[in-house]
């Protein structure tokens, strides 16, 4: 019986859980100023995923790499969430 599949989507259900609260103190303390630290992740995540020669470990690299790629996106969107009142604006930052 092969369990990697069944890893890799807990792994996968875990990494974006984890990406959420990420993206709101992200945005809380810094705004959307560390988009390309995202950007960065992901791009370097991804090279990884294509060097690698175990798939499970590639796999998993390409996983992380588009949860930072998708979380440039949800920055932005969190901002947005911050400037209609749904999520605290932090008082000490100032844009």
């Amino acid at each position: 019986m092969n369990l990697q599949g069944l890893l890799l989507g807990l792994l996968t259900f875990l990494l974006i859980g984890a990406f959420h609260p990420i993206v709101i103190k992200t945005e809380y303390y810094f705004g959307t100023r560390p988009w390309p630290v995202f950007l960065i992740v992901g791009a370097g995540c991804c090279v990884a995923a294509l060097l690698l020669a175990d798939l499970f470990w590639s796999t998993l690299l390409a996983i992380i790499g588009f949860c930072a790629f998708w979380s440039i996106g949800e920055l932005f969107e969190q901002k947005e969430r911050v400037r209609k009142g749904w999520f605290p604006k932090n008082p000490r930052r100032h844009d």
